[in-house]
């Protein structure tokens, strides 16, 4: 089972050193998350610039936004970042679930699940080589990776769990061991019940912070202010993990649910943090 990082994104400035240290160490992943309406680093922008620090690990969002985005604008940005960085990109997508997000962009959040399959059907295509249509040819440059780079859908409803199958090639699973293994088990009968060959790819994700105290403060303040809108912030925050024991133990159960890849997110801002993952790992 491979581990990677998640990054933090209080400081877009460091992620660079985060990006080094993770490149150098045992993992497999960098992963950022997306927001428009937040102090955050834009995914696509920030994951160009670690991925020209680094040589081999992958960069991957977790989850891009889709339904706030243009389609063939996102299509062209993809697959640039795909074929710059030799197939490193992983495209993790969801629908988003913040109103002030879809309020800035003028979407609307009652049909970002249709609009995603939408733009799911229009990727594919431009992906493959095709014309755009309406007038419109392709649109270019061609992955590095033949039909669009990796795709991989979160979220927890069964038509989220479901678009994995008709759309994707894995899923990213932001819930606890207690219940994700229905999760994975959902995925993968939607992965038979669709003819697909193989076996989705699962990512699953923990949330960490090792280190002195400040750095588990620092944490647990990042992940409050994240998660005020859904009005349960101590509950997000009380399942950050905190020692060498509980990150251990999260891997192994991930592991025994047949996990291929748990992404540990740092919501501290302390870059050795991943050198004691490194050494946990």
């Amino acid at each position: 089972m491979h581990i990677g990082i998640g990054l933090p994104i209080a400081d877009p400035a460091a992620l660079p050193d985060w990006a080094r240290r993770a490149d150098s160490g045992p993992f497999s992943t960098l992963g950022l998350l997306d927001r428009l309406v937040y102090d955050n680093p834009e995914p696509l922008v920030a994951l160009a610039v670690l991925a020209g620090a680094t040589t081999r690990i992958r960069v991957q969002t977790e989850v891009l936004l889709a339904p706030l985005r243009d389609t063939a604008l996102l299509a062209k940005q993809a697959a640039t970042l795909d074929r710059m960085t030799g197939g490193r990109l992983v495209l993790g997508i969801g629908v988003g679930g913040r109103e002030d997000d879809h309020r800035a962009t003028g979407t609307d959040p009652r049909t970002r699940g249709r609009r995603l399959d939408g733009q799911m059907e229009v990727l594919r295509r431009l992906w493959a080589g095709e014309p755009y249509g309406d007038g419109a040819g392709p649109i270019g440059p061609a992955p590095a990776r033949p039909g669009g780079p990796e795709v991989l859908f979160g979220g927890f409803q069964p038509a989220a769990l479901e678009r994995v199958a008709r759309w994707g090639d894995g899923f990213l699973a932001a819930a606890p061991p207690s219940w994700a293994g229905r999760l994975f088990d959902t995925v993968r009968t939607f992965w038979k019940e669709y003819g697909r060959d193989g076996a989705p790819r699962i990512v699953a994700q923990v949330n960490v912070a090792l280190g002195p105290d400040t750095v588990v403060e620092d944490a647990r303040r990042a992940m409050h202010a994240y998660y005020a809108f859904t009005g349960m912030p101590d509950r997000m925050a009380a399942g950050l993990l905190t020692t060498p024991a509980e990150v251990r133990a999260a891997l192994d159960a991930f592991a025994d649910l047949g996990a291929d890849e748990v992404m540990c997110y740092c919501y501290g801002r302390d870059a050795a943090q991943v050198d004691r993952l490194a050494d946990l790992v």
